[in-house]
């Protein structure tokens, strides 16, 4: 019988980490080193992925983290990316595709093209194109673990937020496919699903006197969510501790969508 501090032990594991140069990616790439993970910080620019690299190499030795940049909306800096990994470190155990956009506010029944191409594109077929690339290493090792952030936007409608809401109900929707097409390689892929988390991306809905208000009045434990939220559940859904589950979509939200 295997301990529950083994449970949790990533030690000798690859992770890809997008969008994890800073807030709730950065958290969950930093939980995955602590317990032992080689971690790969990717985002758009090289110098902030450098920044969180120094900042997990201090705590946890040199090497264990390392900066590759990548912009996912484009397939040839996704397989980019998943080549260096593979030539830098290995085959990956761990996929944690954390990247998403959000450029339009507003009812969606004005959002312009363009704006609604890439909340799609970048939500959803760039998670789509990484998960492909990346998934035949787990299925050669025949175990692994794929974790897409989502959004509990994706379990209801939204007048501001409505096509990036419609974004993340398909991630949930490639988790639960991926999961079933996957699950008997040994490769197991659930959803990350945030409420209002107290991040830069979402700082419009709680930087302000409303978004505190609101807070206190809808949110069970009264108060928005931090990156950190977010590392013990990245850390449990890579290890061992959770090996009989996929294809769920988990929530961290304080208990607004505690039914869905």
């Amino acid at each position: 019988m295997r301990s529950v501090k083994n449970l949790f032990d990533l030690s000798g594991k690859i992770a890809l980490c997008t969008a994890a140069s800073k807030g709730m990616g950065f958290a969950m790439a930093e939980g995955l080193a602590e317990q032992g993970a080689k971690v790969v910080i990717s985002s758009r620019k090289i110098d902030g992925c450098q920044e969180a690299v120094d900042s997990i190499n201090a705590q946890f030795g040199e090497g264990t983290a390392i900066a590759i940049a990548c912009n996912v909306g484009y397939k040839e800096q996704l397989q980019a990316l998943v080549d260096e990994t593979h030539q830098r470190l290995g085959k990956i155990d761990i996929l944690v595709s954390n990247a998403g956009v959000n450029p339009y506010y507003g009812p969606m029944s004005k959002i312009p093209d363009a704006a609604f191409d890439k909340i799609m594109n970048s939500n959803v077929r760039s998670t789509h194109w990484l998960c492909q690339m990346v998934i035949p290493d787990m299925v050669e090792k025949g175990k692994g673990s794929v974790m897409i952030t989502a959004s509990t936007g994706a379990f209801g409608p939204s007048l501001e937020l409505g096509v990036y809401a419609v974004s993340k109900l398909a991630d949930v929707g490639l988790v639960r496919n991926m999961a079933l097409e996957f699950g008997p390689s040994g490769v197991r892929v659930n959803a990350i699903c945030p409420g209002v988390i107290k991040t830069n991306f979402a700082k419009a809905l709680w930087d302000n006197p409303e978004g505190e208000a609101r807070a206190k009045e809808m949110v069970p434990l009264r108060k928005f969510g931090e990156a950190d939220d977010l590392k013990g559940l990245a850390v449990y859904l890579a290890s061992d501790a959770s090996g009989h589950m996929t294809g769920q979509a988990l929530t961290v939200c304080g208990g607004t969508n505690m039914w869905t």
